[in-house]
């Protein structure tokens, strides 16, 4: 049977739109299509729109072969591909909502196939979901924002996933809605490198330095991407300084820091140093919480409150994880058509629970909780019932229903020959604590269990 070829030009679009993120990866795509780009389909010829000449070079050089490939994929022939530079996009067009070209720039349904085909918005300040874990980085990204210069540069560092891209991309949105007219740039370290080695390779180092280098707003996500890259670095830490001489706000985002660069520059570590610094850290339960409740109002996704807390209690990985766990719930109540049940999300995200938990024993939980709380080895299989000793039994218990295999029977007979109903009771006892928020005994002073729940964990990975 002959395969069927979509032949819309609307369609043709979205189809290779999609083939080619899937392509080249959803984090290039985003990076190079993204915010600023347009990828349409005009005609029957595939037509990608950039802010300059640069950008056209580079671009062509880049994804021409690629896109060519995937035209001919989604309708069964050789597309035409066109290469345009539409100045309306400019470059910092970052929000997504760049206006769609005017009458004498394109056709009207070129540009209705633009507002169609346009990339996410960019992520805002407001929709952020603040914890212990992000709290000094969300408000030096404020202080950043209002008041520019003051806190230059501001590096942003912590792992992948836990929002310093939605930090950058908010302080974007709030510079601009203060003054539309404010020259901001928001790019990735991997764009900052290709344009300056592109323009090196094109005599066009003059537009590029006048670009960057006259802006009141620098923003370069993913700093550790310069890493031995000299040449890139060396201008990085030209515009560094001239930025800085005219008291202009720069902020940055990597993944360790400033010292933690093994391959940087020391003048550049060393001028990160002298600013702001500070980390941000894996959401904690209560975040975890707040974005599984914002993300499944988005998702017009209804999820009970022992669901939330068993997503939250599970997938203690980043963001994007719960993202992924929550989709894939999303996709069950569509096919269910009902409510995710707790059973059904147990099942449901069991493969990506099992990823984030070690493999582990109950002697290993036993000793990573006498460690913790400091207790003699074996005190947790003793008799005695004080809280000292009997709270962190309970935690023990309820871990080792968490993340072992070991049925009820097995986790009493390990805690001293105790029976399954006790160690019901204790799971029920700690859930419970955990939504109230209640303490327990840690040495002299008394610590959320949730809290002491992560320091046990903590030894049960290191160890």
């Amino acid at each position: 049977m002959r395969k069927e070829v979509i032949k819309d030009d609307t369609n043709i679009a979205a189809a290779v739109r999609k083939l080619l993120a899937q392509e080249v990866g959803e984090d290039r795509f985003s990076a190079w299509f993204g915010a600023g780009r347009r990828l349409m389909v005009e005609d029957g010829a595939v037509v990608v729109l950039v802010e300059s000449e640069f950008a056209v070079d580079w671009m062509r050089t880049k994804f021409r072969a690629t896109i060519g490939e995937v035209g001919k994929q989604v309708t069964g022939q050789d597309l035409p591909i066109e290469f345009r530079v539409d100045r309306t996009l400019h470059d910092d067009a970052g929000e997504g909502d760049a206006p769609a070209a005017s009458a004498d720039q394109a056709k009207p349904q070129a540009a209705a196939q633009q507002r169609s085909g346009r990339p996410r918005r960019f992520a805002r300040h407001e929709d952020f979901v603040v914890g212990a874990c992000n709290r000094i980085a969300f408000t030096s990204a404020q202080m950043a924002a209002d008041s520019p210069g003051m806190y230059s540069p501001l590096l942003i560092y912590g792992p992948t996933g836990t929002g310093k891209t939605h930090l950058l991309e908010g302080l974007w949105i709030t510079a601009r809605r203060a003054s539309p007219a404010v020259r901001a740039v928001y790019l990735s370290a991997e764009q900052f490198t290709s344009y300056f080695l592109g323009a090196l390779r094109g005599s066009g180092l003059p537009s590029f330095r006048r670009k960057y280098r006259g802006v009141e707003l620098l923003m370069i996500d993913d700093l550790q991407f310069f890493e031995g890259k000299r040449a890139t670095l060396v201008e990085l830490l030209h515009t560094i300084d001239t930025l800085m001489q005219e008291g202009r706000q720069l902020v940055f985002t990597a993944d360790r820091a400033p010292a933690d660069f093994e391959d940087f520059a020391p003048e550049l570590s060393s001028r990160l140093s002298a600013g702001l610094v500070c980390r941000i850290d894996p959401p904690d339960y209560e975040t975890r919480r707040g974005v599984i409740r914002q993300m499944a109002r988005r998702l017009d996704l209804n999820l009970s409150q022992g669901v939330q807390e068993f997503v939250a209690r599970n997938l203690t990985g980043d963001v994007r994880e719960i993202s992924g766990g929550l989709n894939r719930l999303k996709a069950i109540q569509q096919a269910e058509g009902r409510n995710i049940t707790p059973t059904m999300a147990e099942s449901a995200l069991a493969d990506l629970i099992r990823h984030n938990t070690r493999a582990v024993d109950l002697k290993q939980i036993e000793e990573a909780v006498c460690q913790t709380f400091a207790l003699s080895p074996k005190s947790l299989r003793s008799t005695c019932k004080t809280q000292a000793v009997s709270h962190p039994r309970m935690l023990a218990m309820w871990l080792a229903r968490r993340v072992t295999r070991a049925a009820l029977s097995e986790i009493g007979d390990h805690f001293g020959g105790r029976r399954h109903s006790t160690v019901i009771s204790a799971q029920k006892k700690i859930d419970r604590w955990l939504r109230d928020g209640a303490a327990v005994k840690f040495g002299a002073q008394q610590i959320p269990v949730e809290e002491a729940l992560r320091c046990v964990q903590t030894r049960l990975q290191t160890g």
